[in-house]
């Protein structure tokens, strides 16, 4: 894994600063959040600037980084791996990439909430590009955080926000409610630290009942092995770019990056959830927010959040 890094050094950026690899774990972006935790203890408990200061010195002396950004924990095998909504993720030893990265979009120069909301979205595009340059598989994204071949799953996103007080799962658009009108929906709040959870099925599995004819693996697609090592680089490289976007302002960039990789995102029909009952209709594209639209009864709906179904 070392000469891996080694070789995309360079291209990491912030990424990377810190690396944590477990051959087993429970979760990922637990470990990753218990580490953010640590240092918001040890720097924010602290009652004059001379605390501070001193607290930060025991943080580095203990391993830390006085900010936790570029943080990175990857396994062989999680535990209690999960994706959105509480669902597990299945993680079987050697078989995938687990892999959590800390990183503050709130920082952001340009529109700090705006690029929070478009993290997910610049994760899917980076593992892609990632997937495409390690293997040459072209993958497509679908809204909001995975990325499929044919009508498999082959990785997933979770952003989680970091909480003094407690660990909610990110999309920013779940705290803005489940779906709004067009015109509706408003502006995200801004958010700091937010830790990126994303897995890749690298290698056949034996998939649970519910999930063998709805996930696939690289190997199982490419009919040879692939180098985890190398996929891991790749994927970090491929982040730190378009975290670099999001930083910027770039944001264009990204959506126009997502949306020429998500072709299920206009003309597919989907279905989901409101307090109202079931809804159904055809998909339109993405807002400038990331938002999903959906056309029913001739209006246009705006997901934001919550479950979809793809029909």
């Amino acid at each position: 894994m070392d000469d891996a890094i080694a070789r995309v050094r360079d291209r990491l950026g912030r990424l990377g600063s810190m690396i944590r690899y477990y051959p087993t774990i429970g979760s990922t972006n637990d470990v990753a959040s218990d580490f953010v935790a640590r240092r918001l203890r040890a720097e924010g408990a602290s009652a004059s600037l001379a605390e501070a200061r001193v607290n930060r010195e025991r943080a580095e002396a203990g391993g830390l980084q006085p900010s936790a950004e570029g943080l990175v924990v990857v396994a062989d095998e999680q535990t209690a791996g999960r994706g959105r909504r509480g669902h597990t993720w299945f993680s079987p030893p050697g078989s995938g990439l687990y892999v959590s990265v800390v990183l503050t979009p709130g920082r952001a120069r340009v529109d700090p909430a705006r690029a929070t909301t478009l993290l997910t979205l610049a994760a899917g595009v980076a593992i892609a590009e990632a997937v495409e340059a390690t293997t040459g598989l072209a993958v497509d994204l679908k809204w909001p955080n995975d990325l499929f071949v044919g009508r498999r799953k082959l990785a997933g996103i979770l952003a989680e926000v970091v909480d003094p007080l407690r660990r909610s799962v990110l999309d920013t658009r779940e705290r803005n409610g489940a779906s709004a009108s067009a015109s509706g929906g408003g502006a995200p709040r801004e958010i700091g630290t937010v830790i990126l959870g994303y897995g890749i099925n690298v290698g056949p599995m034996a998939y649970p009942p519910e999930l063998a004819d709805r996930a696939t693996s690289l190997e199982s697609e490419l009919g040879r092995a692939i180098d985890r090592h190398q996929l891991f680089a790749e994927t970090l490289a491929a982040l730190a770019r378009r975290y670099e976007d999001l930083l910027d302002g770039r944001f264009d960039a990204i959506l126009d990056a997502w949306r020429r990789r998500a072709p299920a995102a206009t003309g597919a029909r989907v279905q989901w959830a409101t307090p109202s009952g079931q809804q159904s209709g055809i998909t339109d594209g993405i807002d400038d927010q990331g938002a999903l639209l959906v056309r029913i009864a001739g209006c246009v709906e705006r997901i934001v959040a919550g479950t979809l179904t793809w029909l």
